[in-house]
């Protein structure tokens, strides 16, 4: 990303972000407990401080300035800043914790606060990011009495011991001056432009830009050795309404652990990633394996100084330079381009200090970082995403499953149960009366399996069918592996396992559910209306049975007591109480013959009608149960992924 856009282009930058962030706090909430916890934690984080950083100064620009031990970090700070605020010496390490250096403090106190850097230095309105011959700096000196108003955390806002902003700029140009104070001229025109009392400090905070840059006019006309390192270009005050905050921080390759983890914090909060190596140390592999290959993404906030250059030639730093771009190319960082400076001499400072006011006036780099951020994010969840989409689960698929499901739910034992009750009813209506009291002998197939339970509401009925005996269990379980397998596909984890254990979580809410599909079923329990009239057919065949033996019964009687016979109708010649008998005894046999074969074709009618309520019932139990949490799984998949492909500029 280019660190040249207009005000257009930046305004379009911060209304982009807004919806990245929603994008990426989606992808946050559907992949908790799905995503691993670092990356969750990681992405928690970056949007935590995406929303407290845009809560704070957006019109500040935080610069952190990291690097190696020795390689001139807080010289360099010096010499940017034009003051010795920040204490350089020859023990190692120098910087134990962050110091602040801050242009325009107003609104700075909270942004600090949230960078918890407690050392703070406050710069006069109108102090240039580089004072000094065009941009150089003469070596920092440890901060003395005269040295700029420290204001530590406690006391920002209120000032320390009483010096304001103008007096910490008297106090600095008394310093520069005391330093030419072998110089007669020199000093008696710097000591004419100096306040004569504190109410004259303001003024003095305007005219230090003059000063700074007659001096600079000076050595350059007296020092041709000393203009051949400094640049030409006049250093300029920021803007006005431009905050500047410029953090000395300890050395990220310290051996002393706070340090480090002061330096790991504040590179995950700074806008502005300010990198200083020396020659000797540029290919530091803590630096690049630990920091610059994770920034890949933030090369628009990126700046890279070179320092001590003025100890090469122009050979080996030239060199040195190409060098550390292509390690950098290489860590994706193809467009920060490695400027040389020397803190000591002014070399380069001009040129670093020119692109981090342009950054500060820009008042966008906060945003440059935070759209780094989520792109880092976006990045990291990449691979989790399922690019197609994951298709729902297909209908056969779910048939297959409706069937294994009735299968353990026992529709097959069910269907046997309405067909064995089915006959044994309808012989018990339609049966020869002589036998079909048997039938009521016969266990009811129905009623053992509770299923006859009439007077209680489906919804409370509990079936004796063996759902949760291992063996059913066994095969539920199977069954739902296969679903979930088939409604994950190829889909890439963790995906692949949320919607596997999406379909398997539901086994414990089958067995009831299942259960209740059953008993709330219609198994037509009911005796058929016809089968009345076989009854009565049979009670009328029976009673000519029995009235024929009955007639001869009392013929036998009249005949053992020699008592006068009756006459015996006759038909066709057969006595009526034989027709009676014969007929009565074959329209019974008759009778039960056909009922018998109706009944079975009526049992298989009902047996087929109730299989197919079952399975649909069975079939409703996979949708609501099993198919609904799967294609809840497949659809917050999708999701995640739109998510994540839209932060990404992807979508």
């Amino acid at each position: 990303m280019s660190r040249h856009l207009d005000a257009a282009a930046e305004t379009q930058l911060a209304t982009s972000l807004t919806g990245v962030l929603d994008r990426l706090r989606t992808a946050h909430d559907l992949g908790v407990d799905r995503l691993p916890q670092d990356h969750l934690e990681r992405l928690h984080s970056a949007l935590d401080r995406a929303g407290t950083r845009r809560s704070l100064s957006g019109d500040h620009t935080v610069v952190g300035v990291f690097g190696p031990t020795g390689s001139g970090k807080s010289s360099l700070v010096n010499a940017l800043s034009g003051t010795d605020a920040a204490r350089v010496a020859a023990r190692r390490p120098t910087t134990s914790e962050p110091l602040a250096l801050v242009w325009r403090r107003q609104g700075s106190d909270e942004l600090l606060d949230w960078l918890d850097v407690r050392q703070r230095v406050e710069l006069p309105d109108g102090a240039l990011l580089v004072a000094g011959a065009g941009g150089g700096a003469p070596a920092a000196e440890p901060t003395g009495p005269a040295g700029p108003a420290r204001i530590d955390g406690a006391q920002a806002g209120k000032g320390v011991a009483g010096r304001g902003p103008a007096e910490v700029l008297v106090a600095a140009t008394a310093r520069n001056s005391s330093r030419d104070s072998a110089n007669p001229d020199r000093a008696g025109r710097d000591s004419a432009d100096l306040p004569a009392n504190l109410d004259q400090a303001g003024d003095a905070a305007e005219r230090r830009p003059r000063w700074g840059l007659f001096r600079w006019r000076r050595r350059r006309s007296t020092s041709t050795t000393r203009s051949s390192t400094v640049p030409s270009k006049v250093p300029v005050p920021l803007d006005s309404a431009a905050g500047l905050i410029l953090l000395d921080l300890p050395d990220f390759d310290s051996i002393t652990l706070a340090h480090r983890e002061i330096v790991h914090r504040l590179a995950g909060q700074v806008d502005v990633l300010l990198w200083v190596v020396d020659p000797q140390k540029y290919a530091d592999a803590a630096l690049h394996h630990d920091f610059l290959q994770e920034l890949a993404t933030h090369e628009a906030v990126t700046l890279v100084a070179l320092n001590q250059a003025d100890r090469l030639d122009t050979t080996d730093l030239d060199a040195v330079t190409a060098s550390l771009e292509a390690i950098l190319a290489d860590e994706g960082l193809r467009n920060v381009v490695v400027l040389p400076v020397s803190a000591r001499t002014g070399q380069g400072v001009g040129d670093l200090s020119r692109q981090i006011r342009e950054l500060a006036e820009s008042r966008a780099a906060a945003t440059r970082r935070m759209v780094a951020d989520a792109a880092r994010s976006a990045a990291e969840l990449l691979p989790f995403t399922a690019d197609p989409a994951v298709a729902m689960p297909s209908g056969g698929a779910l048939d297959a499953l409706a069937d294994e499901l009735g299968s353990a739910a026992g529709v097959r034992v069910v269907v046997d149960a309405v067909r064995s009750a089915y006959r044994r009813d309808a012989h018990a209506t339609m049966g020869w009366p002589v036998t079909r009291w048997l039938a009521g002998l016969r266990p009811d197939p129905l009623r053992r399996l509770n299923l006859r339970s009439q007077d209680m509401a489906p919804e409370l009925r509990r079936s004796s069918l063996p759902l949760a005996q291992p063996a059913q269990r066994a095969r539920v379980d199977h069954a739902l592996r296969v679903f979930g397998d088939a409604a994950a596909g190829d889909v890439v984890e963790p995906w692949h396992t949320s919607i596997r254990d999406a379909a398997r979580d539901t086994a414990g809410e089958l067995t009831d559910a299942l259960d209740t599909a059953v008993t709330g079923t219609d198994l037509e329990t009911g005796r058929r209306a016809w089968w009345g009239i076989f009854g009565v057919l049979q009670w009328i065949a029976f009673a000519a049975l029995v009235a024929g033996l009955a007639w001869l019964g009392v013929l036998a009687v009249l005949g053992f007591l020699q008592l006068p016979a009756i006459d015996v109708p006759r038909v066709e010649g057969f006595p009526v109480p034989t027709l009676l008998i014969l007929g009565g005894l074959t329209a019974g046999v008759l009778l039960g013959v056909v009922a018998a074969l109706l009944a079975r074709w009526g049992a298989g009618r009902r047996a087929s009608r109730v299989r197919k309520r079952l399975l649909d019932a069975c079939s409703g139990v996979a949708h609501d149960v099993v198919l609904q949490p799967v294609a809840d799984e497949v659809e917050r998949c999708n999701a995640f992924t739109a998510a994540v492909l839209a932060a990404s500029g992807r979508g």
